[in-house]
Protein backbone atom coordinates (compact mmCIF):
# COMPACT_ATOMS: atom_id res chain seq x y z
CA UNK A 1 0.00 0.00 0.00
CA UNK A 2 1.74 3.54 -1.14
CA UNK A 3 1.63 6.52 1.24
CA UNK A 4 -0.96 7.95 -0.98
CA UNK A 5 -3.68 5.15 -0.01
CA UNK A 6 -3.11 5.05 3.85
CA UNK A 7 -6.45 5.42 5.60
CA UNK A 8 -7.60 6.24 9.04
CA UNK A 9 -10.15 3.71 10.43
CA UNK A 10 -12.80 3.08 13.06
CA UNK A 11 -14.42 -0.34 12.93
CA UNK A 12 -16.79 -0.79 16.32
CA UNK A 13 -17.36 -4.74 17.15
CA UNK A 14 -19.35 -4.33 19.91
CA UNK A 15 -21.10 -1.29 21.73
CA UNK A 16 -22.52 0.95 18.68
CA UNK A 17 -26.22 -0.42 18.17
CA UNK A 18 -26.37 -1.84 22.42
CA UNK A 19 -25.63 -1.08 25.86
CA UNK A 20 -22.37 -2.63 26.72
CA UNK A 21 -19.90 -5.16 24.67
CA UNK A 22 -18.15 -1.95 23.84
CA UNK A 23 -15.05 -3.68 21.71
CA UNK A 24 -13.80 -0.64 19.12
CA UNK A 25 -11.04 -1.03 16.39
CA UNK A 26 -8.54 1.51 14.92
CA UNK A 27 -6.44 1.03 12.23
CA UNK A 28 -3.67 3.15 10.17
CA UNK A 29 -1.43 1.56 7.39
CA UNK A 30 -2.50 -2.00 8.26
CA UNK A 31 -1.59 -1.41 11.67
CA UNK A 32 -4.45 -2.14 14.34
CA UNK A 33 -4.92 -1.16 17.66
CA UNK A 34 -8.29 -2.38 19.94
CA UNK A 35 -10.00 -0.49 22.30
CA UNK A 36 -12.03 -2.27 25.28
CA UNK A 37 -13.29 -5.55 25.29
CA UNK A 38 -16.17 -5.73 27.16
CA UNK A 39 -19.33 -7.80 27.65
CA UNK A 40 -22.91 -7.34 28.62
CA UNK A 41 -25.62 -9.52 30.21
CA UNK A 42 -27.74 -11.71 28.86
CA UNK A 43 -31.83 -11.55 29.29
CA UNK A 44 -34.63 -14.63 28.85
CA UNK A 45 -34.08 -14.52 24.90
CA UNK A 46 -30.97 -16.57 25.47
CA UNK A 47 -31.83 -19.22 28.18
CA UNK A 48 -29.08 -20.74 30.21
CA UNK A 49 -26.53 -17.66 29.45
CA UNK A 50 -25.64 -15.23 31.97
CA UNK A 51 -23.56 -13.03 29.71
CA UNK A 52 -22.65 -12.41 26.15
CA UNK A 53 -19.41 -10.74 24.24
CA UNK A 54 -18.58 -9.27 20.92
CA UNK A 55 -18.10 -12.10 18.04
CA UNK A 56 -14.44 -11.30 17.24
CA UNK A 57 -13.92 -13.37 14.07
CA UNK A 58 -12.98 -10.17 11.97
CA UNK A 59 -9.97 -10.10 13.99
CA UNK A 60 -8.71 -13.43 13.15
CA UNK A 61 -7.85 -11.90 10.03
CA UNK A 62 -5.79 -8.67 11.01
CA UNK A 63 -4.23 -10.49 14.40
CA UNK A 64 -0.75 -10.15 13.38
CA UNK A 65 -1.31 -6.47 12.69
CA UNK A 66 -2.65 -6.19 16.15
CA UNK A 67 -0.47 -3.95 18.28
CA UNK A 68 -2.69 -3.69 21.27
CA UNK A 69 -5.26 -3.96 23.77
CA UNK A 70 -5.97 -0.43 25.03
CA UNK A 71 -8.44 -0.71 28.45
CA UNK A 72 -9.80 2.81 29.51
CA UNK A 73 -10.97 1.58 32.51
CA UNK A 74 -12.42 -1.28 34.86
CA UNK A 75 -15.83 -1.49 34.22
CA UNK A 76 -16.94 -5.54 32.94
CA UNK A 77 -18.82 -3.55 29.63
CA UNK A 78 -15.54 -2.44 28.51
CA UNK A 79 -13.01 -5.28 30.39
CA UNK A 80 -15.18 -8.16 30.86
CA UNK A 81 -14.52 -10.15 27.99
CA UNK A 82 -10.88 -10.19 27.57
CA UNK A 83 -9.86 -13.59 30.03
CA UNK A 84 -12.71 -15.17 27.48
CA UNK A 85 -11.63 -13.64 24.21
CA UNK A 86 -8.17 -12.95 24.50
CA UNK A 87 -6.63 -16.17 24.05
CA UNK A 88 -7.85 -15.63 20.44
CA UNK A 89 -5.86 -12.63 19.58
CA UNK A 90 -2.94 -12.79 22.18
CA UNK A 91 -1.80 -8.98 22.15
CA UNK A 92 -0.01 -6.77 24.82
CA UNK A 93 -2.71 -5.35 26.89
CA UNK A 94 -2.21 -1.41 28.37
CA UNK A 95 -4.33 0.13 31.67
CA UNK A 96 -3.58 2.69 34.02
CA UNK A 97 -3.13 1.04 37.88
CA UNK A 98 -6.52 0.32 39.09
CA UNK A 99 -8.46 -1.32 35.89
CA UNK A 100 -4.71 -3.29 36.02
CA UNK A 101 -4.82 -4.67 38.79
CA UNK A 102 -8.46 -5.34 38.18
CA UNK A 103 -7.43 -7.32 35.01
CA UNK A 104 -4.52 -9.52 36.91
CA UNK A 105 -7.46 -10.85 39.30
CA UNK A 106 -9.28 -11.68 36.72
CA UNK A 107 -6.66 -12.96 34.35
CA UNK A 108 -5.04 -15.16 37.20
CA UNK A 109 -8.52 -17.14 37.83
CA UNK A 110 -8.50 -17.74 34.15
CA UNK A 111 -4.87 -19.61 34.42
CA UNK A 112 -3.72 -16.63 31.79
CA UNK A 113 -1.43 -14.10 33.88
CA UNK A 114 1.74 -16.25 33.26
CA UNK A 115 0.68 -15.69 29.44
CA UNK A 116 -0.45 -12.26 29.25
CA UNK A 117 1.86 -8.98 28.73
CA UNK A 118 -0.33 -6.75 31.09
CA UNK A 119 1.84 -3.08 30.61
CA UNK A 120 0.74 -0.45 33.65
CA UNK A 121 0.55 3.16 32.35
CA UNK A 122 0.65 5.53 34.73
CA UNK A 123 -2.10 8.21 34.87
CA UNK A 124 -1.68 10.93 32.27
CA UNK A 125 0.86 8.19 30.40
CA UNK A 126 0.94 7.67 27.13
CA UNK A 127 2.41 4.50 24.97
CA UNK A 128 3.36 4.54 21.39
CA UNK A 129 2.03 1.18 19.33
CA UNK A 130 3.52 1.76 15.48
CA UNK A 131 2.56 5.03 14.06
CA UNK A 132 -0.28 5.36 16.57
CA UNK A 133 0.75 7.82 19.72
CA UNK A 134 -1.97 7.50 22.42
CA UNK A 135 -1.85 9.54 25.25
CA UNK A 136 -4.14 8.74 28.70
CA UNK A 137 -6.51 11.37 29.78
CA UNK A 138 -8.17 11.32 33.10
CA UNK A 139 -12.28 12.42 33.39
CA UNK A 140 -14.57 11.37 35.71
CA UNK A 141 -16.88 8.66 36.18
CA UNK A 142 -18.47 6.03 38.59
CA UNK A 143 -14.94 3.94 39.09
CA UNK A 144 -11.34 5.14 39.52
CA UNK A 145 -9.21 6.27 36.77
CA UNK A 146 -11.42 6.25 33.71
CA UNK A 147 -9.38 7.32 31.21
CA UNK A 148 -10.30 9.00 27.70
CA UNK A 149 -7.98 8.21 24.73
CA UNK A 150 -5.84 10.91 22.38
CA UNK A 151 -4.89 9.17 19.77
CA UNK A 152 -1.87 10.84 17.21
CA UNK A 153 -1.65 9.48 13.67
CA UNK A 154 -0.22 10.93 10.70
CA UNK A 155 -3.48 11.93 9.47
CA UNK A 156 -4.85 13.37 12.08
CA UNK A 157 -5.84 12.98 15.95
CA UNK A 158 -8.73 10.69 17.16
CA UNK A 159 -10.26 11.53 20.84
CA UNK A 160 -12.11 8.41 22.20
CA UNK A 161 -13.87 9.59 25.78
CA UNK A 162 -14.57 6.26 26.90
CA UNK A 163 -17.27 6.50 29.76
CA UNK A 164 -16.75 10.03 31.19
CA UNK A 165 -19.10 12.76 32.96
CA UNK A 166 -18.02 15.65 34.22
CA UNK A 167 -18.25 15.60 37.86
CA UNK A 168 -17.67 18.88 40.20
CA UNK A 169 -17.01 16.94 43.46
CA UNK A 170 -15.95 13.40 42.71
CA UNK A 171 -15.38 11.00 45.69
CA UNK A 172 -12.82 8.81 43.63
CA UNK A 173 -10.24 10.43 41.55
CA UNK A 174 -10.01 14.38 40.52
CA UNK A 175 -12.59 16.57 39.07
CA UNK A 176 -11.84 17.08 35.02
CA UNK A 177 -8.75 19.31 34.02
CA UNK A 178 -10.47 21.86 31.89
CA UNK A 179 -7.50 23.49 31.06
CA UNK A 180 -5.60 20.16 30.01
CA UNK A 181 -8.93 19.58 27.89
CA UNK A 182 -9.21 22.52 26.08
CA UNK A 183 -5.02 22.01 25.20
CA UNK A 184 -6.17 19.01 23.33
CA UNK A 185 -9.05 20.75 21.29
CA UNK A 186 -6.20 23.86 20.64
CA UNK A 187 -3.90 21.20 19.14
CA UNK A 188 -6.74 19.68 16.95
CA UNK A 189 -8.97 17.29 17.04
CA UNK A 190 -9.88 15.17 13.66
CA UNK A 191 -12.73 13.17 15.36
CA UNK A 192 -14.33 12.61 19.18
CA UNK A 193 -15.32 8.67 19.41
CA UNK A 194 -17.97 9.59 22.01
CA UNK A 195 -20.29 8.05 24.90
CA UNK A 196 -23.89 8.20 24.11
CA UNK A 197 -25.73 6.32 27.06
CA UNK A 198 -27.45 9.47 28.61
CA UNK A 199 -27.71 11.68 25.51
CA UNK A 200 -31.84 12.06 26.36
CA UNK A 201 -30.77 13.73 29.60
CA UNK A 202 -30.63 17.31 29.17
CA UNK A 203 -29.19 18.01 32.13
CA UNK A 204 -25.85 17.50 33.68
CA UNK A 205 -25.71 13.87 35.37
CA UNK A 206 -24.74 15.46 38.48
CA UNK A 207 -22.26 15.05 41.24
CA UNK A 208 -21.49 11.93 43.38
CA UNK A 209 -21.53 14.09 46.48
CA UNK A 210 -24.73 14.95 45.87
CA UNK A 211 -26.17 11.06 46.26
CA UNK A 212 -23.62 10.88 49.38
CA UNK A 213 -26.11 13.70 51.01
CA UNK A 214 -29.43 12.17 49.78
CA UNK A 215 -28.75 8.85 50.62
CA UNK A 216 -27.52 10.02 54.55
CA UNK A 217 -30.52 12.16 54.70
CA UNK A 218 -32.94 9.21 53.27
CA UNK A 219 -31.50 6.05 55.48
CA UNK A 220 -30.95 8.13 58.54
CA UNK A 221 -33.80 6.81 60.82
CA UNK A 222 -34.96 3.51 58.81
CA UNK A 223 -35.59 1.02 61.36
CA UNK A 224 -34.16 -2.68 60.67
CA UNK A 225 -31.05 -3.24 58.50
CA UNK A 226 -30.34 -1.28 55.38
CA UNK A 227 -29.22 -3.34 52.21
CA UNK A 228 -28.03 -1.04 49.41
CA UNK A 229 -27.19 -2.73 46.01
CA UNK A 230 -25.50 -1.67 43.19
CA UNK A 231 -22.81 -2.24 40.21
CA UNK A 232 -20.02 -3.78 42.06
CA UNK A 233 -17.53 -1.74 39.83
CA UNK A 234 -19.05 1.18 41.32
CA UNK A 235 -16.40 2.07 43.42
CA UNK A 236 -17.21 5.48 43.74
CA UNK A 237 -20.90 4.84 44.92
CA UNK A 238 -19.32 2.22 47.37
CA UNK A 239 -17.31 4.70 49.05
CA UNK A 240 -20.23 6.92 49.47
CA UNK A 241 -22.44 4.05 50.96
CA UNK A 242 -19.12 3.31 53.64
CA UNK A 243 -19.81 7.17 54.25
CA UNK A 244 -23.32 7.01 54.67
CA UNK A 245 -23.25 3.94 56.82
CA UNK A 246 -20.65 5.92 59.12
CA UNK A 247 -22.77 8.93 59.32
CA UNK A 248 -25.81 6.98 60.26
CA UNK A 249 -24.00 5.23 62.93
CA UNK A 250 -24.15 1.63 60.98
CA UNK A 251 -21.33 -1.37 60.66
CA UNK A 252 -20.60 -1.64 56.77
CA UNK A 253 -20.45 -5.15 55.12
CA UNK A 254 -19.88 -5.75 52.06
CA UNK A 255 -22.06 -9.18 50.43
CA UNK A 256 -20.55 -10.04 46.82
CA UNK A 257 -17.21 -11.64 45.96
CA UNK A 258 -16.90 -8.59 42.80
CA UNK A 259 -17.66 -6.43 45.07
CA UNK A 260 -15.34 -6.99 47.61
CA UNK A 261 -12.48 -7.75 45.05
CA UNK A 262 -13.25 -4.39 43.44
CA UNK A 263 -12.88 -2.39 46.83
CA UNK A 264 -9.58 -4.04 47.56
CA UNK A 265 -8.08 -2.85 44.15
CA UNK A 266 -9.52 0.18 45.35
CA UNK A 267 -7.59 0.95 48.47
CA UNK A 268 -4.62 -0.77 47.47
CA UNK A 269 -4.34 1.86 44.43
CA UNK A 270 -4.82 4.26 47.07
CA UNK A 271 -8.62 5.08 46.80
CA UNK A 272 -11.09 5.04 49.14
CA UNK A 273 -9.57 6.69 51.87
CA UNK A 274 -10.95 6.55 55.25
CA UNK A 275 -12.73 3.51 54.82
CA UNK A 276 -14.30 2.15 57.54
CA UNK A 277 -13.29 -1.28 59.00
CA UNK A 278 -15.64 -3.72 57.85
CA UNK A 279 -17.42 -6.47 59.04
CA UNK A 280 -18.08 -10.23 57.70
CA UNK A 281 -20.89 -11.43 57.03
CA UNK A 282 -20.69 -13.82 60.20
CA UNK A 283 -20.06 -10.77 61.97
CA UNK A 284 -23.00 -8.71 61.38
CA UNK A 285 -25.20 -11.28 62.09
CA UNK A 286 -24.90 -11.10 65.40
CA UNK A 287 -25.16 -7.25 65.13
CA UNK A 288 -28.43 -5.59 66.29
CA UNK A 289 -30.10 -5.40 62.75
CA UNK A 290 -30.52 -1.09 62.97
CA UNK A 291 -26.66 -1.35 63.40
CA UNK A 292 -25.99 -2.92 59.89
CA UNK A 293 -25.86 -1.32 56.35
CA UNK A 294 -25.07 -3.99 53.21
CA UNK A 295 -23.56 -3.02 50.51
CA UNK A 296 -24.32 -6.26 47.47
CA UNK A 297 -24.20 -6.78 44.28
CA UNK A 298 -27.27 -8.09 42.03
CA UNK A 299 -29.37 -4.57 41.04
CA UNK A 300 -30.23 -5.98 38.00
CA UNK A 301 -31.77 -8.62 39.65
CA UNK A 302 -29.09 -11.64 38.74
CA UNK A 303 -29.95 -14.75 39.29
CA UNK A 304 -26.65 -15.37 41.26
CA UNK A 305 -25.84 -12.04 42.57
CA UNK A 306 -25.85 -11.64 46.45
CA UNK A 307 -29.24 -9.82 46.73
CA UNK A 308 -30.94 -12.60 45.02
CA UNK A 309 -29.51 -15.27 47.06
CA UNK A 310 -30.51 -13.41 50.25
CA UNK A 311 -34.20 -13.03 48.94
CA UNK A 312 -34.46 -16.70 48.39
CA UNK A 313 -32.66 -17.24 51.79
CA UNK A 314 -29.89 -18.83 50.03
CA UNK A 315 -26.81 -16.83 52.36
CA UNK A 316 -26.93 -18.78 55.61
CA UNK A 317 -25.57 -15.50 57.78
CA UNK A 318 -27.38 -12.23 55.96
CA UNK A 319 -31.58 -12.40 56.40
CA UNK A 320 -34.27 -10.18 55.58
CA UNK A 321 -36.61 -9.31 58.26
CA UNK A 322 -39.59 -6.82 58.58
CA UNK A 323 -39.06 -3.35 58.25
CA UNK A 324 -35.98 -3.68 56.66
CA UNK A 325 -34.49 -1.21 53.80
CA UNK A 326 -33.34 -2.55 49.88
CA UNK A 327 -32.06 0.65 48.23
CA UNK A 328 -31.46 -0.33 44.36
CA UNK A 329 -28.59 2.31 44.53
CA UNK A 330 -28.57 2.28 40.17
CA UNK A 331 -29.77 2.91 36.74
CA UNK A 332 -32.39 -0.33 35.43
CA UNK A 333 -30.58 -1.38 32.23
CA UNK A 334 -32.84 -1.42 29.42
CA UNK A 335 -34.00 -5.34 29.44
CA UNK A 336 -33.59 -6.01 32.86
CA UNK A 337 -37.36 -4.33 33.43
CA UNK A 338 -39.30 -7.61 33.89
CA UNK A 339 -36.70 -9.20 36.22
CA UNK A 340 -36.64 -6.27 38.42
CA UNK A 341 -39.98 -5.72 38.91
CA UNK A 342 -40.11 -9.46 40.30
CA UNK A 343 -37.34 -8.90 42.31
CA UNK A 344 -38.87 -5.88 43.54
CA UNK A 345 -42.12 -7.67 44.39
CA UNK A 346 -39.98 -10.43 46.17
CA UNK A 347 -38.81 -7.94 48.62
CA UNK A 348 -42.52 -6.11 49.47
CA UNK A 349 -43.44 -10.20 50.05
CA UNK A 350 -41.11 -9.97 53.23
CA UNK A 351 -42.80 -6.54 53.84
CA UNK A 352 -39.47 -4.88 52.64
CA UNK A 353 -39.03 -1.04 51.74
CA UNK A 354 -37.84 -0.79 48.31
CA UNK A 355 -36.69 2.33 46.99
CA UNK A 356 -35.27 3.16 43.62
CA UNK A 357 -33.84 5.92 41.39
CA UNK A 358 -37.47 6.86 40.78
CA UNK A 359 -38.81 7.05 44.33
CA UNK A 360 -36.19 9.02 45.29
CA UNK A 361 -32.60 10.82 44.41
CA UNK A 362 -30.22 7.50 45.22
CA UNK A 363 -28.35 7.27 41.75
CA UNK A 364 -26.42 9.81 39.53
CA UNK A 365 -25.79 8.24 35.73
CA UNK A 366 -21.83 8.01 34.71
CA UNK A 367 -22.19 9.42 31.69
CA UNK A 368 -22.86 12.97 30.24
CA UNK A 369 -26.11 14.35 29.85
CA UNK A 370 -25.99 17.52 27.22
CA UNK A 371 -25.23 19.84 28.94
CA UNK A 372 -21.78 17.40 29.81
CA UNK A 373 -21.77 16.76 26.07
CA UNK A 374 -22.03 20.64 24.48
CA UNK A 375 -19.31 21.61 26.85
CA UNK A 376 -16.58 18.86 25.86
CA UNK A 377 -17.86 20.02 21.94
CA UNK A 378 -16.49 23.20 23.23
CA UNK A 379 -13.43 22.23 24.71
CA UNK A 380 -12.51 19.45 21.80
CA UNK A 381 -13.86 21.08 18.84
CA UNK A 382 -13.69 18.34 16.52
CA UNK A 383 -14.06 18.23 12.65
CA UNK A 384 -16.20 15.04 13.05
CA UNK A 385 -18.39 13.68 15.75
CA UNK A 386 -18.89 9.78 15.86
CA UNK A 387 -21.22 8.39 18.43
CA UNK A 388 -20.58 5.21 20.53
CA UNK A 389 -21.63 3.51 23.19
CA UNK A 390 -25.41 3.29 23.02
CA UNK A 391 -28.24 1.82 21.53
CA UNK A 392 -29.25 2.95 17.96
CA UNK A 393 -31.85 5.75 19.17
CA UNK A 394 -29.04 7.40 21.31
CA UNK A 395 -26.53 7.10 18.60
CA UNK A 396 -28.58 8.95 16.51
CA UNK A 397 -29.44 11.46 19.16
CA UNK A 398 -25.96 12.56 20.07
CA UNK A 399 -25.66 13.29 16.04
CA UNK A 400 -28.09 15.28 15.73
CA UNK A 401 -27.45 17.38 19.18
CA UNK A 402 -23.71 17.69 17.48
CA UNK A 403 -25.53 19.22 14.53
CA UNK A 404 -27.75 21.74 16.49
CA UNK A 405 -24.38 23.23 18.12
CA UNK A 406 -23.01 23.89 14.66
CA UNK A 407 -20.88 20.14 14.30
CA UNK A 408 -21.58 19.76 10.09
CA UNK A 409 -19.92 16.09 9.79
CA UNK A 410 -21.45 13.36 11.95
CA UNK A 411 -21.07 9.54 11.08
CA UNK A 412 -23.36 7.24 13.04
CA UNK A 413 -21.68 3.99 13.00
CA UNK A 414 -22.96 -0.08 13.66
CA UNK A 415 -21.11 -2.78 14.95
CA UNK A 416 -19.33 -4.02 11.84
CA UNK A 417 -19.27 -0.40 9.75
CA UNK A 418 -15.94 0.46 8.67
CA UNK A 419 -15.68 4.21 8.92
CA UNK A 420 -12.77 6.29 7.39
CA UNK A 421 -11.88 8.89 9.52
CA UNK A 422 -8.64 10.61 6.63
CA UNK A 423 -8.19 11.72 3.83
CA UNK A 424 -11.05 13.08 2.77
CA UNK A 425 -13.94 12.18 2.22
CA UNK A 426 -14.69 10.62 5.48
CA UNK A 427 -17.91 8.32 5.61
CA UNK A 428 -18.69 4.33 6.01
CA UNK A 429 -16.51 2.50 3.43
CA UNK A 430 -17.55 -1.27 4.16
CA UNK A 431 -18.79 -3.36 6.75
CA UNK A 432 -17.44 -6.46 8.06
CA UNK A 433 -19.28 -9.50 9.73
CA UNK A 434 -20.31 -9.37 13.35
CA UNK A 435 -22.51 -10.73 16.06
CA UNK A 436 -22.61 -11.96 19.88
CA UNK A 437 -21.04 -15.09 21.66
CA UNK A 438 -22.71 -16.65 24.58
CA UNK A 439 -20.77 -18.01 27.45
CA UNK A 440 -22.89 -21.55 27.82
CA UNK A 441 -20.68 -23.29 30.95
CA UNK A 442 -17.20 -23.06 29.77
CA UNK A 443 -17.70 -22.37 26.32
CA UNK A 444 -18.24 -19.56 23.91
CA UNK A 445 -20.60 -20.37 21.04
CA UNK A 446 -22.44 -18.10 18.78
CA UNK A 447 -25.87 -16.56 20.25
CA UNK A 448 -27.44 -18.12 17.18
CA UNK A 449 -26.15 -21.51 17.81
CA UNK A 450 -28.94 -24.47 17.94
CA UNK A 451 -28.31 -25.55 21.07
CA UNK A 452 -29.49 -21.92 22.75
CA UNK A 453 -32.64 -22.41 19.51
CA UNK A 454 -33.54 -25.58 20.40
CA UNK A 455 -33.42 -24.60 24.37
CA UNK A 456 -35.60 -21.37 23.75
CA UNK A 457 -38.22 -23.79 21.50
CA UNK A 458 -38.31 -26.12 24.70
CA UNK A 459 -38.35 -23.38 26.90
CA UNK A 460 -41.50 -21.98 25.32
CA UNK A 461 -43.46 -25.22 23.54
CA UNK A 462 -41.98 -28.02 25.79
CA UNK A 463 -40.25 -31.44 24.71
CA UNK A 464 -41.30 -34.91 23.97
CA UNK A 465 -39.12 -38.08 23.94
CA UNK A 466 -40.28 -41.20 22.24
CA UNK A 467 -38.38 -44.22 22.54
CA UNK A 468 -39.28 -47.25 20.37
CA UNK A 469 -38.36 -51.12 20.55
CA UNK A 470 -38.80 -52.79 16.93
CA UNK A 471 -37.52 -56.06 15.44
CA UNK A 472 -35.88 -56.11 12.23
CA UNK A 473 -39.49 -55.92 10.30
CA UNK A 474 -40.31 -53.01 12.06
CA UNK A 475 -42.57 -54.45 14.59
CA UNK A 476 -42.80 -52.79 18.15
CA UNK A 477 -41.45 -55.78 20.61
CA UNK A 478 -42.37 -53.45 23.68
CA UNK A 479 -44.65 -50.77 24.67
CA UNK A 480 -43.67 -47.31 23.38
CA UNK A 481 -42.27 -45.24 25.99
CA UNK A 482 -43.10 -41.85 25.91
CA UNK A 483 -41.70 -38.66 28.32
CA UNK A 484 -43.43 -35.71 28.36
CA UNK A 485 -41.78 -32.44 29.40
CA UNK A 486 -43.03 -29.12 30.03
CA UNK A 487 -46.24 -29.89 28.57
CA UNK A 488 -49.80 -29.83 30.97
CA UNK A 489 -50.80 -33.69 31.61
CA UNK A 490 -53.44 -35.10 34.13
CA UNK A 491 -52.97 -37.76 36.55
CA UNK A 492 -54.74 -39.81 33.82
CA UNK A 493 -51.88 -39.64 31.63
CA UNK A 494 -54.53 -38.65 28.92
CA UNK A 495 -51.56 -36.66 26.87
CA UNK A 496 -49.58 -39.92 26.73
CA UNK A 497 -52.41 -41.97 25.80
CA UNK A 498 -53.23 -39.65 23.13
CA UNK A 499 -49.56 -39.51 21.32
CA UNK A 500 -49.10 -42.88 21.55
CA UNK A 501 -52.85 -43.88 20.05
CA UNK A 502 -51.85 -41.63 17.08
CA UNK A 503 -48.52 -43.35 16.61
CA UNK A 504 -49.92 -46.95 16.56
CA UNK A 505 -51.49 -45.37 13.73
CA UNK A 506 -48.73 -43.69 12.13
CA UNK A 507 -46.71 -47.16 11.98
CA UNK A 508 -49.94 -49.32 11.31
CA UNK A 509 -50.01 -47.24 7.92
CA UNK A 510 -46.18 -47.79 7.72
CA UNK A 511 -46.02 -50.93 7.38
CA UNK A 512 -49.00 -51.26 4.80
CA UNK A 513 -47.02 -49.34 2.57
CA UNK A 514 -43.60 -51.29 3.56
CA UNK A 515 -41.70 -48.38 5.11
CA UNK A 516 -38.58 -50.03 7.02
CA UNK A 517 -35.86 -47.66 6.98
CA UNK A 518 -34.90 -46.10 10.41
CA UNK A 519 -34.69 -42.47 9.37
CA UNK A 520 -38.04 -43.12 7.74
CA UNK A 521 -39.92 -44.08 10.95
CA UNK A 522 -38.17 -41.90 13.18
CA UNK A 523 -39.25 -38.77 11.35
CA UNK A 524 -42.43 -39.93 10.49
CA UNK A 525 -43.12 -40.98 14.44
CA UNK A 526 -41.06 -37.52 15.14
CA UNK A 527 -44.03 -35.33 12.76
CA UNK A 528 -46.84 -37.80 14.52
CA UNK A 529 -46.10 -37.10 17.97
CA UNK A 530 -45.37 -33.03 17.73
CA UNK A 531 -48.74 -32.80 15.68
CA UNK A 532 -50.35 -34.84 18.27
CA UNK A 533 -49.68 -33.02 21.28
CA UNK A 534 -50.34 -29.63 19.34
CA UNK A 535 -53.99 -30.77 18.64
CA UNK A 536 -54.01 -32.30 22.54
CA UNK A 537 -53.25 -28.78 24.27
CA UNK A 538 -54.00 -26.34 21.60
CA UNK A 539 -50.71 -25.05 21.33
CA UNK A 540 -50.02 -23.09 18.32
CA UNK A 541 -45.79 -24.53 17.79
CA UNK A 542 -45.83 -28.09 18.62
CA UNK A 543 -42.61 -29.66 21.47
CA UNK A 544 -39.47 -30.27 20.36
CA UNK A 545 -39.90 -34.07 19.95
CA UNK A 546 -36.91 -37.12 19.92
CA UNK A 547 -37.53 -40.18 19.00
CA UNK A 548 -35.41 -42.89 19.86
CA UNK A 549 -35.36 -46.28 17.96
CA UNK A 550 -34.07 -49.75 18.71
CA UNK A 551 -33.65 -52.38 17.04
CA UNK A 552 -33.81 -56.23 18.40
CA UNK A 553 -33.02 -59.05 15.96
CA UNK A 554 -34.90 -61.92 17.13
Amino acid sequence: MTKDFKQLLFLPLGGSGEIGMNLNLYSYDNQWIMVDCGLSFADDYLPGIDIIMPDISFIENIKDDLLGLILTHAHEDHIGAVVHLWPEFRCPLYATPFTATILRAKMTEAGLIDQAIIHEIPLGGDVVLGDFDIEFVSLTHSIPEPNALRIKTPLGTIFHTGDWKLDPSPIVGEATDAEKMKQVGDQGVLAIVCDSTNVFNKKASGSEMEVRNSLEKILKNKAGAVFCTTFSSNVARVGTLAHVATATGRHLCLVGRSLKRNVAAARKCGYLENFPDMLTEEQASHIPRQKILYVCTGCQGEARAALMRIVQDNNRNVHLAKRDTVVFSSKIIPGNELTLARLHNLLIEKSVEVITEKDAFVHVSGHPGQDELKQMYEWIRPEIVVPTHGERRHLLKQAEFAKELGFKKTIVPKNGTVIKLAPEPSGIINEVPTGRLALDGHMLISDEDMAIVERRRILFNGAIVIHAIMDERSTLLAPLEITCLGLPEDESGTLVDYIEDKIHQGLTLAAKKKMTDDDVLKEMMRVTGRKAAKQFTGKETGPVTTINLTRISK
